[in-house]
C-alpha cells in the first residue's frame, strides 16, 4: 500500500471544493452573526473525562482516544462541538441571561455516520442558552432555515418531533432503563413487530399508545390524530401544542410530523427538527432542545440548537461562480507594483504571471489584465 493513501473516509480537499467550502462557512457565520450569535472556538483536544461528561455511549464510541505524553492522562479528539460549547457557557461565560453562541470547526469520528460520510466533518452550529420558552425553539429553527437559504438551497422541508411524547408514555410505567432503551430504539426504527413484543408487559393504555406512535407520521393532521389516540397528559399536550405553534410560524415551508422520530433520544429533552431538501437524500441539518446538556457541568440551563456538516452541504448545493480575477505581468516596475497593491486593497484578485508561464491554464478565469500603454500601467478587458 502506498504511504500516501489516506485512511478510509478521510480525504484531501482540493482548491475548487475548498473555495466553495470556505465561502459556505463564511456565509453561515455571517448569517448567525446577523441573529446576534457570538463565535466561539473550542479546542480540538480535551481531557477525555471533560470531553465525554454527560454524553451518551454513542458519542463515546465515535471518539478517538489517545494518551497525553506530557501528563499521562487520557485525551479525546472531539466528535461533536455541542458538549464543548455547553462547558463554555457553564464555566467560562457563566452569564445569567441569554447566551447566543455559534461555532465552526472540524470534528473526528471513529466511524462514518453513513456509508458516504466523511470521518472528518466540518461542523457548523448555533445554540441558545438560558431561555426555556418556545421563542428560542423558533429562533433556532428560523436561523437553521436561513442558514440553508444563505447556502442558496431551496425546496426545504422541515420534519418536527418531540421526545416528550414517548418519555411521557413511559414515565410512570414499570419499565427499567434497558427496556426503555429497547423500546425507544424500536420506535426510532419504526419496528412495529419488535415494539409489540417489547411492550407486552406494560399497562394496556401505555402499550396501545406506544404502538400508535410509528403511525403518527405525516402532515399537520397527525397532531390532531395524536390528541385523539394518545392518553391525555399535560406533557403530551404541551409537546403537541408547541409543534403546532412552531409549524404555524414557519408556514412558508412544508412541514411534516414524526412522533416516533427518537434519534438521539438520550440527548434531546423536547422538540427536535430535521431539515431536508428535495435534492438530498439525508437531512442537511438537525437540531432541537437539550436542556440537560449543561447539568453534567454543574449548571443545568435551558438550551436549544442545531448543527450541520459543511462538507456534506457542499455536495448538494450548486457551486458559486468564481469571481473573475486580473492578470498582471511579473515586473520590478515600482509603478506596476503600486497598481497591483491598489487593486488588491480594493478586494480584487491579481495573479502575477511568472516569466515563461504566460500560456498556462488560467485557474482564476481572469477577465482583465494590466498592460503597459505609453509608459502607463492600465487595466483593460481581455
Amino acid at each position: 500500500m502506498s504511504a500516501w493513501v489516506l485512511p478510509d473516509h478521510i480525504a484531501d480537499i482540493l482548491p475548487s471544493e475548498a473555495r466553495h467550502i470556505e465561502e459556505l462557512r463564511r456565509s453561515l457565520l455571517d448569517t448567525a452573526r446577523g441573529y446576534g450569535y457570538e463565535l466561539v472556538m473550542p479546542p480540538m483536544l480535551e481531557h477525555l473525562e471533560s470531553l465525554l461528561t454527560g454524553t451518551g455511549q454513542a458519542l463515546n464510541l465515535r471518539t478517538f482516544k489517545l494518551v497525553d505524553q506530557a501528563s499521562g492522562r487520557s485525551l479525546g479528539l472531539r466528535a461533536d462541538c455541542t458538549p464543548q460549547v455547553a462547558r463554555i457557557d457553564a464555566h467560562l461565560l457563566n452569564r445569567q441571561g441569554v447566551a447566543r453562541l455559534c461555532y465552526s470547526g472540524s470534528v473526528l469520528h471513529t466511524r462514518p455516520a453513513s456509508p458516504h460520510a466523511s470521518r472528518e466533518p466540518l461542523q457548523f452550529g448555533a445554540e441558545i442558552y438560558g431561555h426555556a420558552g418556545a421563542e428560542a425553539d423558533l429562533e433556532i429553527l428560523q436561523l437553521g432555515l436561513d442558514s440553508l437559504k444563505a447556502a442558496q438551497l431551496s425546496n426545504l422541508i422541515v420534519d418536527l418531533a418531540d421526545v416528550r411524547v414517548a418519555n411521557s408514555l413511559l414515565q410512570n410505567c414499570a419499565a427499567d432503563a434497558t427496556l426503555k432503551m429497547q423500546i425507544f430504539d424500536a420506535l426510532a426504527a419504526k419496528n412495529s413487530p419488535a415494539l409489540k413484543q417489547l411492550t407486552q408487559s406494560l399497562p394496556e393504555t401505555t402499550r396501545q399508545a406506544l404502538q400508535e406512535l410509528p403511525s403518527l407520521y405525516g402532515d399537520l393532521g397527525v397532531l390532531d390524530r395524536a390528541e385523539r389516540v394518545l392518553p391525555a397528559s399535560s406533557e403530551i399536550k404541551a409537546a403537541l401544542d408547541n409543534l403546532r405553534w412552531l409549524a404555524r410560524h414557519i408556514a412558508d415551508y412544508p412541514v411534516s410530523i414524526d412522533l416516533a422520530d427518537l434519534g438521539g433520544y438520550t440527548y434531546y429533552s423536547g422538540m427536535r427538527f430535521s431539515v431536508y431538501s428535495s435534492g438530498a437524500g439525508e437531512a442537511l441539518l438537525r437540531g432541537g432542545r437539550y436542556d440537560e446538556v449543561g447539568s453534567a457541568f454543574g449548571r443545568k440551563r435551558p438550551a436549544v440548537g442545531f448543527s450541520l456538516d459543511i462538507k456534506s452541504l457542499v455536495g448538494v448545493v450548486a457551486p458559486r461562480a468564481l469571481r473573475a480575477a486580473i492578470r498582471a505581468p511579473w515586473s520590478e516596475s515600482a509603478n506596476l507594483r503600486q497598481v497591483i497593491a491598489r487593486l488588491r486593497a480594493q478586494g480584487e484578485t491579481v495573479v502575477c504571471i511568472m516569466p515563461g508561464h504566460e500560456s498556462e491554464i488560467d485557474e482564476f478565469h481572469c477577465d482583465r489584465e494590466i498592460v503597459e500603454i505609453s509608459g502607463q500601467w492600465v487595466l483593460q478587458a481581455i
